[in-house]
């Protein structure tokens, strides 16, 4: 993932609120009228005490106290209603952008991606109404600064002594508070990583009992968390600390001169109520660090966000295949670099449309990488990859996926039913087509024996590693429109259902060209040709009967180099008649 402080952090938030603009514009005037309201009760309730003592009754000043502080509760209930609908809107579309973003790009990240998406994009989404609380968070203690002076500037002259101290609180604890927040996030991100890859190895972390060792290096960055985490609070806690001394020696200065003003004639006894009021709105720091706070995680959780945004995804075309395609998939001068190793090395490759070709070579050769080129799930760093003349970069999504149907070692069903899983694409499939297409990958039996049938929820299915791939193979023969790749996906099957996938795959009554990558003798026997790599290059195209003949191809399949006859021959050799 990009360095998250590579992208700065409007390119996450603003986008995202821009269909919540009217409801953070209304949680900023309502913050601002709670302000005027704020400021407005200290004046009344000076004036309602001036008239008591005057002997005048004062009811008038009385209710308008009462109305202010109900105008006080319904704006700040309708500021936080409106407060929390603009942070779920945001935090949604945020959560949206990086989620398609993810899925367009192919981001990987485990647990820290999920912190990203999900508590980090909640962090962000309160970005827009901090910002527009921030400025009446400030307003008040300027606005009571104010107050003061029009109340008596010798009261604002007494306050001010102060201001430069509280001042450089608020800038040290934004500060510190923004470098601790980051490393929290940072620390808490892989932690999350850890556990997801932990949870996903459980059984093998249970057969090798190491579960003590796991746990611990799961929880390694748990000290720095805890450090953050306490440095954290040791910020706020000085902060608060040094409020705590700060704001009460204002006050009392300012009462103090407020005394002496009133001992003088100069201030009335409701002026100093309305002055002790003011002071005390002066002196509001908390608001403000608690919105500097929310700031200070927002931005930075926006920074962790921005670096999955900028992972770049793959651009597509607006182009369509030809109609009368019959799906050659060609491969020319492709090279493809892993970590600084070279995978695929100037590979040039054609796969006859209609056909059947396998994929074979040592672990390493770059059989994955190949099955991942012909459908574009990753790129080339060189060459080019076309579909029947069409070059996949070229081709619009939809029609590239429509075209091109996957199935892999290890599928991730999707949907709510087992049906949904092999329907599961771009495009709405009939109870047909589902049937059909697991009839051919050998699921159909199996399917009918659940007790639901196709209609079993996916959750409750009691499904083996080898029916999980079926299912996978049943959604490839059921989405593929011209090419069907198959990354090594019958490695779990079964003997007698693997020679029935292959009765499909090699009367495909559509007509689709085939691309498996596989491990098995007898799967490369059945297929019209072997394209056979070796160190990222093709070593050779022809019929399996052809390459039998080399012992070094034998030996890929742990047949031995003196003995072309051997156990897997019989079948190896037998080609389409065996079935």
């Amino acid at each position: 993932m990009a360095d998250p402080d590579a992208t700065p952090p409007p390119r996450v938030v603003r986008p995202a609120t821009r269909g919540s603009r009217a409801a953070v514009c209304a949680v900023a005037v309502l913050a601002g009228l709670s302000v005027g309201l704020g400021l407005l009760l200290p004046t009344a309730l000076g004036h309602a005490v001036d008239q008591v003592l005057r002997g005048r009754g004062g009811g008038r000043w009385v209710w308008g106290c009462a109305a202010v502080v109900a105008g006080q509760v319904l704006v700040g209930a309708a500021s936080d209603v409106l407060a929390a609908v603009s942070g779920a809107r945001v935090t949604a579309a945020v959560r949206r952008r990086a989620v398609r973003h993810v899925l367009a790009a192919r981001v990987t990240g485990g647990g820290d991606l999920v912190t990203r998406l999900v508590s980090n994009a909640a962090d962000a989404g309160g970005v827009p109404a901090a910002v527009a609380t921030l400025p009446a968070a400030i307003g008040t203690p300027l606005g009571g600064i104010v107050a003061l002076f029009l109340t008596d500037p010798w009261l604002a002259a007494a306050f001010l002594l102060g201001a430069p101290p509280m001042a450089l609180l608020v800038h040290r604890f934004a500060r510190a508070s923004s470098d601790s927040v980051a490393r929290y996030q940072d620390a808490q991100g892989r932690i999350a990583a850890r556990l997801v890859e932990a949870i996903g190895g459980a059984r093998t972390i249970a057969a090798a009992r190491t579960e003590e060792r796991e746990a611990a290096r799961v929880l390694r960055p748990l000290p720095e968390l805890s450090a953050q985490g306490h440095r954290m609070w040791r910020v706020q806690g000085r902060a608060t600390a040094q409020a705590a001394v700060l704001v009460p020696l204002l006050q009392i200065l300012v009462l103090a001169v407020g005394g002496l003003r009133l001992a003088q004639g100069a201030l009335t006894v409701g002026g100093l109520l309305a002055a002790s009021r003011y002071a005390l709105l002066a002196t509001g720091i908390g608001a403000v660090v608690g919105q500097l706070g929310a700031l200070v995680r927002g931005r930075a959780a926006a920074r962790r966000i921005a670096g999955v945004l900028a992972v770049p995804a793959p651009a597509h075309g607006t182009a369509r295949l030809p109609q009368d395609g019959s799906g050659t998939l060609e491969v020319r001068g492709v090279t493809v670099t892993r970590g600084g190793e070279t995978v695929l090395d100037r590979l040039d490759l054609t796969v006859p449309g209609g056909s059947c070709v396998a994929v074979v070579g040592p672990s390493g050769a770059g059989k994955s990488v190949l099955a991942a080129l012909a459908g574009r799930l990753t790129d080339p760093d060189e060459g080019i990859v076309l579909l029947d003349g069409r070059p996949l970069s070229t081709l619009s999504r939809l029609e590239l996926r429509d075209a091109v149907g996957y199935a892999f070692e290890r599928p991730v069903l999707l949907g709510d039913t087992l049906a949904d899983a092999i329907a599961f694409g771009p495009r709405e499939l009939t109870t047909e087509t589902v049937t059909g297409a697991a009839r051919a990958a050998g699921a159909d039996g199996f399917l009918r024996r659940l007790p639901d049938g196709y209609a079993t929820p996916r959750a409750a299915a009691p499904l083996s590693g080898g029916e999980v791939q079926r299912l996978g193979l049943a959604r490839a023969f059921a989405h593929g429109g011209r090419l069907l790749v198959l990354d090594d996906a019958t490695s779990s099957l079964d003997t007698v259902t693997e020679l029935h996938v292959a009765h499909s795959l090699l009367h495909d009554p559509l007509g689709r060209t085939r691309l498996l990558t596989t491990h098995r003798a007898a799967t490369a026997a059945r297929a019209d040709l072997v394209a056979w790599l070796d160190s990222g290059r093709l070593r050779a195209l022809a019929p399996h009967r052809t390459l039998w003949q080399d012992p070094a191809y034998r030996a890929l399949f742990a047949v031995p180099s003196n003995d072309p006859g051997g156990p897997v021959a019989a079948v190896a050799v037998g080609g389409e008649g065996e079935l």
